[in-house]
C-alpha cells in the first residue's frame, strides 16, 4: 500500500472511530445528571474505553501478551457496542424530529425521551451483542452438493470441508481450533482446504502460543492445503506463511497442484498483496493457459471479486471467503452490495462458486448477521 493511500484510509477509519466515539459521550453527558456531576471521571473513564481498541493494536505491534488480548477483547465488545449505540442513537433523534412535527415531544418532555431512549438504546446494544457473541462461539456445518459435468477417472466422487477466515490471534486462540479440529474429525473429508486469512494480523499472538499446533487433522486421501487472505500480508507474509507452513500446511501462491483423477487445483495469491507489498499476483488466464479443460478445474481465491473472471476462462468451482457475511447487523447488507454474491452459492454459466462467512471473525467476538461456519461440498463428477 503506498504511503498516501495508507494515510488517506487510517484518516477516514480514525474519522469515523472518532465520531461515532463523541456522538455517544455528549449523549450520555448531556442526558444523565450524575455524568455531568462526575464528568471529569466520566470523561477519564470514556476516552479509556475508547481508545482500547487501538491501544491494544499498538501494543501488540510490539510485544504480545495476555494483557494486550484483554485490550483487544474488552475494545472489541466497545467496537460492537458503539456501533450499535451509534445506529440506534440516531434513529431515536430522527424519530424525535418526526414526533415534533405532531407535538408529541415538545420542550416539555424532550429531555424524558431523549433519557429514555438513552438506556433503550443500551440496553437493546448489549442484548445485541450478547446474541451475537453466543452465535459467535456456536459454528456451524453448512452443505452444498453439486455436480461438475467433466470425467475425473475413478473419482466419481470428491468430500471437500473448507473453512476460511479463521484470523487466529487475541480473539480465536486454541479453544476455538480444538472446536475446529473436532468439526473436520466427524465430517472425514477426501481433502481439506483453508480459504484465507489464517491469522489475524499481528504474528506475536499467534507464536506466544504456538496456536497452529492446536489444529489436528483426520487422515485426508487428497491433503491439506492453504491459500493467503489479506490479512496474511497485514501481518508480514514474510514470517506469516513460512509458519504456517511449518505445520504442514501447502500454501498455494499462484500455484497448480494436480489431485487424483486429474483433477486441476489452483490456489491464487491473494490480490492485497499488491497493496501490501507491490507484487501483483498472475492473471487468471496466465494461470490457466496450460491447464486441460476436459479435466475438473477448482479455483481457491480468498476475495470473490471479479467472478466473471471465472467464468471466462473455464472455472468449474471457486471457493472464496473475506467478506464474513458482513460478520455485524445491518453491515450485512452493505456486503450484499459490495459483492456480487457476499455469502453462499451462486452458478455463473457453467462456473459455480461459494462464498463462505467464514469461522473467525474480526473485531469483537461477536455474530449478529451472519453465523460462524465450515463448508462441506460433496462433488460428482459426471462426463457428458
Amino acid at each position: 500500500m503506498k504511503t498516501y493511500q495508507l494515510i488517506v484510509f487510517l484518516l477516514i477509519v480514525f474519522a469515523v472511530y472518532f465520531i461515532g466515539n463523541a456522538y455517544i459521550f455528549f449523549k450520555g453527558y448531556n442526558i444523565i445528571p450524575p455524568v455531568r456531576e462526575k464528568r471529569v471521571l466520566y470523561t477519564i473513564i470514556f476516552i479509556a474505553i475508547a481508545v482500547t481498541f487501538i491501544a491494544a493494536k499498538i501494543l501488540e505491534s510490539r510485544h504480545s501478551s495476555v494483557l494486550t488480548d484483554i485490550l483487544n477483547i474488552i475494545g472489541g465488545f466497545w467496537m460492537a457496542f458503539m456501533l450499535y449505540g451509534f445506529i440506534f442513537l440516531i434513529l431515536s433523534d430522527i424519530t424525535a424530529l418526526i414526533l415534533r412535527i405532531p407535538g408529541i415531544i415538545n420542550s416539555g418532555n424532550i429531555m424524558n425521551y431523549r433519557k429514555w431512549a438513552f438506556f433503550i438504546t443500551a440496553g437493546i446494544s448489549v442484548v445485541l451483542i450478547l446474541g451475537g457473541f453466543i452465535n459467535a462461539v456456536i459454528p456451524v456445518v453448512s452443505r452444498y452438493d453439486i455436480t461438475i459435468n467433466k470425467a475425473a477417472d475413478d473419482v466419481k466422487e470428491l468430500k471437500i470441508a473448507a473453512v476460511s477466515d479463521i484470523h487466529l490471534g487475541s480473539i480465536i486462540r486454541k479453544r476455538s481450533l480444538k472446536k475446529l479440529s473436532g468439526m473436520f474429525e466427524r465430517e472425514q473429508p477426501d481433502i481439506v482446504f483453508l480459504l484465507g486469512d489464517i491469522v489475524d494480523g499481528e504474528l506475536g499472538p499467534v507464536l506466544r502460543g504456538d496456536l497452529l499446533q492446536y489444529f489436528t487433522m483426520p487422515h485426508t486421501v487428497d491433503g491439506l492445503f492453504a491459500i493467503t487472505g489479506n490479512h496474511e500480508f497485514i501481518g508480514g507474509a514474510d514470517r506469516t506463511i513460512p509458519y504456517i507452513e511449518s505445520k504442514g500446511i501447502t500454501v498455494l501462491k499462484d500455484e497448480i497442484i494436480k489431485l487424483p483423477g486429474g483433477i486441476q487445483l489452483i490456489g491464487r495469491l491473494d490480490r492485497d498483496s499488491r497493496r501490501f507489498y507491490g507484487k501483483d499476483r498472475l492473471p487468471l488466464s496466465d494461470l490457466m493457459k496450460d491447464i486441460d479443460h476436459s479435466r475438473p478445474v477448482i479455483v481457491l481465491d480468498h476475495q470473490p471479486f471479479n467472478l466473471e473472471e471465472a467464468e471466462k476462462n473455464g472455472v468449474d468451482l471457486q471457493l472464496s471467503g473475506h467478506t464474513h457475511n458482513g460478520q455485524f447487523w445491518p453491515l450485512n447488507y452493505i456486503t450484499r452490495k459490495m459483492y456480487e454474491l457476499s455469502y453462499g452459492y451462486q452458478r455463473k454459466g457453467n462456473t459455480q462458486i461459494i462464498v463462505s462467512s467464514g469461522f473467525g471473525l474480526w473485531g469483537p467476538r461477536v455474530r449478529s448477521g451472519s453465523r460462524s461456519e465450515m463448508i462441506v461440498i460433496n462433488v460428482n463428477f459426471t462426463a457428458d
